[in-house]
């Protein structure tokens, strides 16, 4: 094995190539690589989807047998860090996707029962949100732009299926 602390991808690898290294995976779309922990004496592993700037996932990694360098990466491993790295995004996309849309059905005085989303939009040169009514049949019966902070309650939707 290379000197551990250094976890450097071949310059002779072709760029979708899988590479199994002690310390730098890559393969099925992620990259594994064991770092010396900045903060105390021991190591991390970082999970990175290819093509993503930003680690998915930092953790802890074990030390090898030696004490001193980190133990080498296996198939088990990396599968479970890829698990977790991917649980991980689902989670925050799924939290990301909550924040952005919000809903609530309304039932009018005439029992007629709809849906009212609210759809904030990610375009920071254009902030807004779309209000839409969506009736049982699934059609959607009435749209409207509003600001982005727009408060979707029980009395907002009611107002605004009101004239449906």
């Amino acid at each position: 094995m290379s000197d551990a602390t250094s976890a450097v991808v071949p310059a002779v690898v072709p760029a979708d190539a899988d590479v199994l290294e002690a310390t730098y995976w890559k393969q099925k779309g992620w990259i594994a690589r064991v770092k010396k922990n900045e903060d105390d004496d021991g190591w991390a592993v970082e999970m990175i989807r290819v093509g993503d700037s930003e680690p998915a996932l930092v953790g802890p990694w074990t030390m090898g047998r030696d004490k001193k360098n980190p133990k080498p990466m296996n198939p088990k491993d990396f599968q479970t860090l890829v698990k977790t790295a991917s649980e991980v995004l689902s989670r925050a996309a799924a939290a990301q996707r909550a924040a952005l849309h919000k809903s609530t059905t309304i039932i009018r005085d005439d029992f007629v029962k709809f849906r009212v989303d609210l759809d904030i939009a990610t375009d920071e040169d254009d902030p807004h949100a779309v209000l839409s009514a969506v009736d049982v049949a699934g059609d959607v019966v009435k749209t409207q732009r509003v600001a982005p902070n727009f408060k979707l309650t029980q009395k907002s939707a009611a107002e605004f299926v009101a004239g449906v």
